[in-house]
């Protein structure tokens, strides 16, 4: 399961580092054995509901848009974010549609790294 989420993890340091315009912050790209525990668990649970999103479409994720596959990372995030934090900031839980355009596209990212890794 850890690696799961450490997966989980370094593709979104990579989508941060290529789509955040100038420095993102610290906690952006902060390593995997410096992540906090709930972060780590959240890592983790989101990179299996992709996982087992794409199993049980028999790989036809494939078919999907960018904007559906990070869509679908985003709202899995979000149900973490509220079973972790229990009055989590506004801005931790806004839909896909507010995200910001790098967070939206490290999102598609994700989303097809995993697609790489099943």
């Amino acid at each position: 399961m850890s690696d799961d989420g450490r997966i989980f993890r370094e593709a979104w340091i990579a989508g941060v580092k290529k789509h955040f315009p100038g420095e993102p912050k610290p906690g952006y790209v902060t390593p995997w054995d410096d992540t906090p525990e709930w972060e780590r668990q959240s890592a983790a649970a989101v990179y299996g509901q992709v996982r087992d999103f794409i199993t049980v479409s028999g790989g036809q994720t494939a078919k999907l848009s960018r904007e559906q596959k990070s869509r679908f990372v985003a709202l899995c995030w979000i149900a973490q974010i509220y079973k972790h934090i229990e009055n989590p900031k506004p801005g931790y839980v806004a839909d896909w549609d507010v995200l910001p355009e790098w967070q939206q596209q490290t999102d598609a990212d994700i989303f097809e790294h995993i697609e790489q890794t099943v």
